[in-house]
């Protein structure tokens, strides 16, 4: 087994390596902190090309963006997917051996954190690594805790030989804050095109089957965290199931969901019962909407389009 974890662990370097580096993040109307988010990250990588791939924004991200250095594709914002964005850029970035992707809510935690992701690609064997996600300090306990459970303190090392234990997890990652080996990822299939979501879990699992390995690196921390309300929860969930659905190989290669979605229940309610047992009941609650939003998810098939917009957090998809 390829899987380990040590606490603190940053993989070693194996050879000397110095990949030629590339930072990419959509954005849509980031806002006024997106300037400070332009600064920490150039900050952090400040050799690295930084690609702002935005979606005809009305606020000034392209002038903040070129401002900084930064080289910018603006596209329709009807033509924005998640996949397909993103492997367009990846493509785009011919001349960079390994392409970090954010999103414009992910903020470095401090300006080590693209350095210390990026030093996991000293290990030959790693395909793809993705970062620890903190909440921010506005979190409820219910948001605080889907990022400590998703994101623990211990970094580890996967490969496909890990998937009869881990299951789903195996293939893991967030394009929140992940990096990937670009050729590797290219010559494995590159990003899905027409995925709802959850196109760096699909991509991971490229990777595995491909014979690469994944790496958590604890060590490398961004802040990003949402406090969902009920119906954002339901529609989340029902994009989840979409996928799910639509994607039948991913569940047969790495299993069936269902076993994790009881760990995480279980493990929050140990952490809210020590930390915010008020939120226990609310807690119970959204476990109910997002499976009842999930098992519509994967029954869509059967559901008109107009009633898909509506269920769904990604409305523009079902216009594709």
């Amino acid at each position: 087994m390829l899987f380990r974890c040590l606490q603190g662990f940053i993989l070693p370097s194996l050879s000397v390596f110095s990949p030629s580096v590339a930072v990419c993040v959509p954005t849509l109307n980031p806002g006024a902190d997106f300037a400070r988010w332009l600064g920490i990250v150039t900050a952090s990588l400040p050799e690295a090309t930084l690609l702002v791939v935005d979606s005809s924004s009305e606020d000034d991200t392209v002038s903040l963006a070129r401002q900084v250095g930064a080289d910018t594709l603006v596209i329709p914002r009807q033509s924005f997917n998640h996949g397909a964005t993103r492997d367009m850029a990846l493509r785009h970035l011919a001349t960079s051996d390994v392409v970090v992707f954010l999103t414009q809510d992910a903020v470095p935690a401090d300006h080590q954190a693209l350095a210390t992701l990026v030093k996991a690609f000293e290990n030959p064997q790693v395909g793809a690594a993705f970062g620890r996600q903190l909440p921010h300090g506005d979190a409820t306990p219910i948001a605080a805790h889907a990022r400590l459970f998703n994101y623990p303190p211990v970094s580890r090392l996967v490969d496909a030989g890990d998937i009869p234990s881990l299951g789903i997890k195996t293939a893991f990652l967030s394009n929140s804050f992940a990096a990937y080996r670009r050729q590797a990822l290219i010559e494995a299939g590159g990003f899905p095109h027409g995925t709802i979501l959850s196109e760096d879990m699909i991509a991971g699992a490229r990777l595995l089957k491909a014979g690469w390995a994944l790496a958590y690196q604890s060590d490398a921390c961004v802040y990003h965290s949402h406090n969902y309300t009920l119906l954002e929860e339901a529609k989340r969930y029902f994009d989840i199931g979409v996928l799910h659905s639509r994607e039948p190989l991913l569940l047969r290669s790495l299993g069936k969901p269902e076993g994790e979605g009881w760990r995480f229940v279980n493990s929050e309610i140990r952490y809210l019962w020590r930390h915010a047992p008020f939120s226990l009941p609310e807690a119970a609650l959204r476990t109910l909407v997002k499976y009842m939003g999930y098992r519509l998810g994967r029954m869509e098939r059967r559901l008109p389009v107009w009633l898909k917009r509506r269920l769904s957090m990604h409305a523009s998809y079902w216009s594709l």
